[in-house]
């Protein structure tokens, strides 16, 4: 009799439980995370606080930090503690002081948008700021995340015999002709080059690479993969691409004079440019080709969560995105700052025309799709 009891209390119990969770509103939804919120300040109130600070402290993927912490620190007398970084020590460190609560930057300078976004600012390591008097200047798209720069990299082509493009058609590096001449860097070794092969399997992007195969070859593209995309990857990789180790050394081997090569190409960074001077290279980059004639890749500037000296970091990436900050990089083409008004060299193109002829990176879908672009790669690379 006691058995039986001790069940039917049991039971009881159950029960209750079970009409305590599954009540219409019995049940409370879990709390929202807190939203960052930043308490406005004129530029004169920001400039007080930051000096009271006293001190801001970044770590960034460009080593011309150097030269715009010397700039910030003579304007606003702030002193600058900047760190060099490759993309994924920062992610790898940033990640750690985030997770175990150590006192590290108080702002970043970082690449990798699909890390960027899943590692950091996902977990609430980083957040977005954009300084007040940079909301009516910088493009709204280039805002979130923020842009503080972006990088490009080109189709560049040997032209000492001959100026006219090698190719204006992003398929034609599939054909016969172009099996073992054209160059890119091993995108396991370079995560922008990786994010490149993942947004060339963006659907929107993929289906203007089947329109570029269809006007290359005059029919409609046939399958074997998931989209034009991945069939453009595979293409290139099974027509013998030429993985390399650097941008660098790939401008060198492509653009050194006397090879008397009639198909010779390569995807690198366009500030190699200068090398045609300073190395003596024959290089030329193609901007008209179908449907794109390379990629763009932003550096993005975030805030610490938790940053010991919030007001100099802000001030300091206000600074970044002026005229004046970013000097040490607008002196050379092939790096652009997302505000119009800051110059560029005579010879270069404003980021509103690599916009229209360039893939830019989506760090959304880079993280959400990076994974399985690589394990594709790696039946090409190992």
């Amino acid at each position: 009799m006691k058995k039986r009891v001790r069940i039917i209390s049991l039971m009881m119990i159950i029960l209750m439980c079970s009409s305590f969770l599954f009540a219409g509103g019995a049940q409370e939804e879990p709390a929202e995370e807190p939203v960052k919120e930043e308490v406005p300040m004129t530029h004169d109130e920001l400039v007080a606080a930051a000096q009271a600070e006293g001190k801001v402290v970044v770590y960034a993927v460009t080593s011309r930090i150097a030269n715009a912490a010397e700039g910030f620190k003579e304007k606003y007398g702030i002193e600058v503690e900047a760190t060099n970084l490759k993309d994924f020590e920062m992610i790898e460190k940033v990640s750690k002081e985030g997770s175990t609560g150590a006192q590290g930057a108080d702002f970043v300078l970082a690449q990798d948008g699909g890390r960027v976004m899943g590692e950091l600012i996902n977990l609430d390591y980083l957040y977005n700021y954009v300084p007040e008097s940079m909301k009516d200047v910088i493009p709204e798209q280039f805002q979130n995340p923020l842009v503080f720069s972006f990088i490009n990299k080109l189709f560049i082509f040997n032209n000492e015999l001959s100026t006219d493009n090698q190719f204006t058609n992003i398929w034609a590096l599939t054909t016969e002709e172009w099996a073992g001449n054209f160059q890119f860097k091993n995108p396991f070794q370079e995560s922008v080059n990786a994010n490149f092969m993942t947004m060339v399997t963006k659907p929107e992007i993929a289906d203007q690479i089947a329109d570029a195969y269809k006007e290359y070859f005059g029919k409609e593209i046939v399958l074997t993969t998931e989209n034009a995309g991945y069939e453009w990857i595979k293409a290139i990789f099974e027509n013998n691409l030429i993985l390399t180790t650097s941008d660098t050394k790939t401008a060198e081997s492509i653009g050194i004079k006397g090879q008397n090569k009639e198909y010779n190409a390569g995807l690198f960074v366009y500030s190699k440019l200068r090398y045609v001077e300073s190395k003596n290279l024959a290089l030329q980059p193609i901007m008209d080709m179908t449907p794109f004639s390379g990629f763009m890749y932003p550096i993005y500037a975030l805030m610490r969560t938790d940053a010991a000296n919030p007001n100099a970091a802000k001030l300091f990436i206000e600074y970044l995105l002026t005229d004046e900050g970013f000097s040490p990089w607008s002196k050379n083409m092939g790096t652009y700052s997302p505000n119009p008004a800051v110059a560029i060299q005579p010879n270069d193109h404003p980021v509103s025309t690599w916009e229209k002829i360039l893939v830019i990176e989506d760090p959304t879908y880079c993280f959400e799709n990076r994974a399985d672009v690589e394990e594709f790669l790696n039946e090409y690379i190992y």
